[in-house]
């Protein structure tokens, strides 16, 4: 049985993404995630990634429609999360520097935000070209 949220929650997304991610590709997947997970209608307070890839069309776009900031942490930073991740690719480590892109980057988020230990409310789904995983704020 899901717990629902709180009424009183936000979202922070982290995702992940291959270079030159389609935007409706994108979109679909967090609707997809949203919807399964009984957290639409919820504010997204935050969309973060990998510093690399800050200039992405795609994620800048989705922070641009949700009305937040696209945030950005290096591999370092991600790094300091690796126990938390529900899993760890070697492949993702090799390309990127950290075991995981979009729960990492939720999980520093939250973090940085002030979150007191911080979980991920839907670990790391996929689409074809992207990754997408979220972590609940208190508003």
């Amino acid at each position: 049985m899901e717990l629902l949220p709180a009424p009183d929650a936000a979202l922070i997304l982290g995702v992940g993404c291959r270079r030159g991610c389609d935007d409706a590709q994108l979109a679909a997947l967090l609707d997809r995630v949203l919807l399964a997970h009984g957290l639409q209608g919820l504010p997204v307070v935050a969309v973060a990634t990998i510093a690399s890839k800050a200039d992405e069309p795609a994620l800048q776009g989705l922070a641009r429609r949700l009305g937040c900031p696209l945030l950005v942490f290096s591999p370092a930073q991600l790094l300091r999360h690796t126990e938390q991740l529900s899993q760890r690719s070697e492949r993702v480590f090799q390309a990127t520097g950290c075991y995981g892109v979009a729960e990492g980057a939720a999980l520093a988020m939250a973090g940085q935000m002030g979150v007191e230990r911080p979980r991920l409310r839907v670990t790391r789904q996929a689409s074809d070209a992207a990754t997408l995983a979220v972590v609940m704020a208190p508003t």
